[in-house]
């Protein structure tokens, strides 16, 4: 094989290599899978779990973080698909209990006026279910409690995600 045929072949194996992570979803819980239930409380100690939300209507969960530089990117975001989608989608944010106290999330939540339900995941057991990879992980799921979304960073379509599931 000459040397122009092998950097073509190199060159072909290195485009699929970058382009592989474009086309599959690589981490989180899989589109078209249940959502699970999942264990939390809320910020005032009370036990919650995601079966009081999901099955029941549309939802939309973040798992969210004080300190998450995207969370903070995403607020102007989700506080406008709120108010546009707030009636029909169950918004629900769930607080990381890693390096931020129950006490610290629910100042910010007062403070920024984050919308909807926030629970707090004490345990990672909501992380662990839904194989979270980072912070501002959001997942839509539909009425059926089917998840229709995934997506991570500061710059999602809300809007585009939300109507995968209504």
């Amino acid at each position: 094989m000459d040397l122009s045929l092998r950097m073509r072949a190199v060159v072909s194996v290195l485009a699929i290599a970058v382009a592989a992570p474009v086309f599959a979803q690589d981490s989180g819980i899989a589109i078209g899978a249940k959502a699970p239930d999942a264990t939390l409380e809320t910020l005032e100690g009370a036990p919650a779990t995601l079966s009081q939300y999901v099955g029941k209507g549309p939802v939309l969960l973040e798992f969210w973080a004080t300190w998450c530089g995207n969370c903070k990117q995403m607020e102007p975001a989700m506080k406008a698909a709120h108010a546009k989608y707030g009636r029909q989608v169950q918004f629900v944010t769930i607080a990381v209990s890693v390096n931020q106290p129950v006490a610290r999330a629910k100042a910010y939540r007062v403070k920024y006026g984050i919308p909807g339900v926030m629970l707090y995941d004490r345990k990672g057991d909501a992380g662990a279910a839904y194989d979270a990879p980072a912070t501002s992980y959001v997942v839509v799921i539909d009425k059926g409690g089917v998840v229709r979304y995934t997506g991570v960073g500061g710059t999602q379509d809300l809007d585009a995600a939300i109507k995968r599931a209504l």
